[in-house]
């Protein structure tokens, strides 16, 4: 049998293989799936890689496969573990931080100012794939990054260094990191060029480039290439180059991912127009978290610790489900009626605090002036879709109506949770990762095939022209109407107060007096 293209999803402890043919028709194909263990821990991938294959033929009863291409996502041997060290930890280092998650890093370490030995006791410890230096607005601070950077250099490590600080350093950055240090330097645009601007787009395009450059001399990993013959790309960030082809498809939305170990939450999404207003801090509009404390089998205990162990025994009670032998018998893939529900349930408490800790809030701050609403974290109320990926939320029976539990958690209506209106879908063939890094070539096929796995026809796409014109007008009437407000409340202003037998000396533009006009009153 021939097929376009095989993509490898090379797991801590599973590899996937995902077959799909007819890629440059209209009608692309998803044809069939295989696994087997992942064997980079036993010192060679492709023993893994061969028997998903072998599986794959065993499921479509074939002989054997040939293929065109073979691409791949990983999260073996660690997935592509960093730290992240910047200037100032809610500025630069946030930035940073989230051009690393949303590059499909697993961040084990950050810092805020100048390195100290004890951190450089941890990178030591840690032995991250990558290291990105950031810090400093453009042609502003330089000193801490160069001086972060000098440290790092000195710790001799044969580990790959992003700079995406300050551009004044870039040249300064190619002498300290230089052919005899050993390590290869990636210079990028600044993650934070200027105040509440947030630029990490180009940084995560560049960790995905460092990631796959240095991915083949990870132990195990060296033969991947003998298999695999196209792009390698982090699994994170293939699920969040999916999620970003879908936004451009049908519009905001959020992936969730609820694991064994830990949930991730993929959120792109444009902030509503009231929130933009009180907004305090930037926030990126394509964004991923990783609980590492929700997982549904590795940290079980966890979750039921976040439920609380007396109230889900009550639970437990009503539903019939004896806790203490369902747990006893735990197993990664639940196969009986009761682990099935108790999956649930950790599934279901595991979504709602993930979206809670990914989303933000609305908070009261207290004054001089009395009380202010601002906005803090990422706004999801725009979110049109939920959107369930990955083995819990693919395969448990009630998977649609966990992720609807989100539509009705916030009661106080100060989180930015998804509205009522927001749609719940699953992506019923588990192929996101699969089509983020088949995308990159495939694009149109990813998008036919997103429509399947999704079970939708995704709507005609307006002339973005269009949208933006809208937008400006919109705007533009929007702040007419202020002035003209502003105005009304003037002249209204200055009538009330010739009715009262005060004479007033009028200024000249109204539109520029603020809550309070700045008159001359003379009785």
């Amino acid at each position: 049998m021939k097929v376009d293209v095989l993509v490898a999803e090379i797991g801590s402890t599973t590899t996937v293989v995902n077959a799909f043919k007819d890629l440059n028709t209209e009608n692309p194909v998803f044809w069939g799936q295989g696994q087997a263990p992942t064997s980079v821990l036993e010192g060679d991938v492709r023993i893994g890689l061969k028997g998903a294959i072998n599986d794959l033929c065993k499921n479509m009863n074939e002989d054997s496969i040939q293929y065109d291409e073979m691409l791949a996502t990983s999260s073996a041997a660690g997935g592509l573990k960093m730290t992240v060290h910047g200037l100032v930890y809610d500025m630069t280092a946030k930035a940073a931080k989230e051009a690393a998650l949303g590059a499909g890093g697993i961040i084990h370490y950050i810092t805020a100012g100048k390195i100290r030995r004890s951190d450089i006791k941890k990178i030591k410890e840690i032995e991250p794939n990558l290291i990105l230096i950031a810090g400093g607005v453009d042609y502003g601070n330089r000193e801490v990054a160069l001086d972060n950077a000098e440290m790092i250099r000195s710790m001799g490590l044969n580990i790959p260094v992003i700079y995406a600080g300050n551009i004044e350093n870039q040249e300064e950055m190619e002498l300290i990191f230089d052919e005899e240090s050993g390590q290869k330097l990636y210079n990028v645009e600044n993650v934070y060029p200027k105040i509440d601007d947030l630029n990490v787009e180009p940084c995560r395009k560049v960790i995905q480039d460092a990631f796959e450059d240095h991915i083949i001399h990870a132990p195990g990993m060296e033969h991947i290439n003998d298999l695999v013959t196209g792009d390698i790309v982090p699994t994170p960030g293939a699920v969040m180059q999916c999620t970003t082809l879908l936004n451009e498809c049908i519009g905001n939305l959020i992936v969730l991912d609820v694991g064994g170990a830990t949930t991730d939450l993929h959120s792109v999404c444009e902030e509503s127009d009231a929130v933009s207003r009180i907004l305090i801090n930037p926030e990126p509009k394509a964004k991923r978290t990783v609980e590492g404390d929700l997982g549904v089998y590795v940290n079980r205990m966890k979750v039921i610790e976040s439920i609380g162990e007396e109230k889900l025994r009550q639970e437990c009670q009503e539903m019939g489900i004896n806790l203490n032998k369902t747990l006893e018998d735990y197993v990664a893939i639940p196969k009986t009626e009761d682990e099935i529900k108790l999956v649930e349930r950790l599934a279901e408490e595991a979504v709602l605090k993930a979206v809670e800790r990914h989303a933000g809030a609305i908070r009261y701050i207290y004054g001089p002036s009395g009380r202010s609403t601002i906005a803090e974290g990422k706004d999801l109320t725009p979110v049109k879709y939920i959107i369930g990926t990955g083995g819990a939320l693919t395969r448990l029976p009630n998977r649609e109506d966990i992720m609807k539990k989100i539509l009705t958690y916030d009661e106080t209506g100060l989180l930015l949770f998804p509205n009522d209106a927001a749609k719940v879908l699953v992506d019923n063939d588990y192929i996101m990762a699969s089509l983020g890094v088949l995308s990159i070539k495939y694009r149109e096929a990813a998008i036919k095939l997103l429509e399947k796995s999704l079970n939708m026809k995704f709507p005609v796409k307006v002339e973005e022209t269009k949208d933006a014109r809208a937008k400006v007008m919109s705007e533009i009437q929007r702040e007419n109407k202020i002035k003209e407000d502003k105005e009304e409340a003037y002249r209204k202003h200055i009538e009330e107060s010739k009715a009262m037998g005060y004479v007033v000396e009028e200024e000249d533009d109204p539109t520029k007096i603020s809550s309070i006009p700045k008159q001359l009153y003379k009785r």
